[in-house]
């Protein structure tokens, strides 16, 4: 079986994908004008024939609201968090806008969050995440 994972690129460059293991994680951020935290949670799954490695979105949420970020109807406010099933539950790829006058995105799992720019340095402008299989085994279940 392979192993599943997102890759990140940066969109303006045509080069190779850098590979992320992990199958469950949380994309996080700040807001940058509200400095609001969001996370979205995420699994990667095989899904179709042939099967293809997709993401799931399963859960976000806001600490808070403000300008551009208004929860959700279906929003329900829990511990100071405003939580909802995301509208989009399986986006092809997201493209970040990542920017130096804004903390980094940061990918978190079961050992903690840690910046995209761990793996892939932003170069200022958008980076690709989407699901992905790893570039080193070639075959899937």
């Amino acid at each position: 079986m392979t192993a599943l994972g997102i890759c990140l690129s940066l969109a303006a460059l045509s080069g190779p994908a850098v590979w992320v293991p992990g199958d469950q994680f949380t994309l996080a951020w700040t807001h940058s004008v509200e400095r609001t935290r969001w996370e979205e949670d995420y699994t990667v799954q095989w899904r179709g024939a042939p099967a293809q490695a997709v993401l799931i979105a399963t859960e976000a949420r806001i600490r808070g609201s403000g300008a551009g970020m208004e929860p959700p109807p279906d929003a329900v406010l829990n511990g100071g968090w405003w939580r909802y099933t995301p509208t989009i539950r399986q986006p092809l790829e997201l493209p970040l806008m990542r920017s130096g006058f804004v903390p980094d995105f940061e990918r978190c799992d079961a050992q903690g969050c840690r910046p995209l720019s761990n793996w892939l340095p932003s170069d200022g402008g958008v980076t690709l995440l989407r699901a992905c299989e790893s570039p080193k085994v070639s075959s899937r279940p």
